[in-house]
């Protein structure tokens, strides 16, 4: 009989959460909802993570303004590291955050998405700080590219992120159930999610 791809995806990774495989889930459990394993299509998945950024835009806006205010920073040249790392943190807390309490950022509930564990249960806080970390290869190539090609114009910049990021997108066609690298590294998935609306009372 085969196996389901999410089903072996338990299997390999239960060890990370030092629990043992469990491919069924428990759908009479108190603390989550019936998740059904059912991977979002890739344009879904690409729209949700396109308002993921106009929404991160205005986050990252804020931060870099606090951030100019409080250091007095008068040059935009000076203090990027400090910028650079006050943006990571902020971005992980935001994330991690969201992660960890529903499986959904505003974005992904926009667009019906969420992130479980491979057995459809809730993401431990170690596993979405590692899917973070590892989220973090949607651009980290072109970034390499860039630095070591030494562009500085705005556009080559951008068309560099956009194409890796567009390959990278495309690489879930190699896995059997359509999922993103970092989350087959991490034991988590994204899967449709929809809000069960309450059944009507006859009367």
């Amino acid at each position: 009989m085969p196996v389901s791809p999410s089903a072996r995806c338990n299997a390999s990774l239960a060890c990370l959460d030092g629990g043992s495989p469990n491919p069924k889930l428990d759908m009479s459990s108190t603390h989550q909802p019936t998740v059904r394993l059912e991977t979002p299509g890739l344009a879904r998945r690409m729209a949700s993570f396109l308002y993921e950024g106009v929404l991160l835009f205005g986050i990252v806006v804020v931060v870099a303004l606090f951030y100019a205010g409080l250091t007095d920073q008068r040059h935009a040249l000076r203090g990027q590291t400090g910028l650079q790392v006050s943006l990571f943190i902020v971005l992980g807390v935001y994330f991690v955050g969201f992660w960890t309490r529903g499986g959904q950022t505003l974005a992904m509930k926009t667009w019906h998405i969420r992130v479980v564990g491979c057995d459809g249960s809730p993401v431990t806080w170690q596993r979405a700080m590692a899917r973070y970390l590892a989220a973090w290869m949607w651009f980290l190539p072109a970034l390499l590219s860039v630095e070591r090609a030494q562009l500085r114009s705005a556009w080559p910049v951008f068309a560099a992120l956009f194409a890796g990021a567009l390959v990278y997108a495309l690489l879930t066609r190699l896995h059997p159930d359509r999922q993103f690298l970092h989350d087959v590294l991490c034991g988590t998935r994204l899967v449709t999610w929809r809000p069960q609306r309450p059944a009507k009372s006859g009367g």
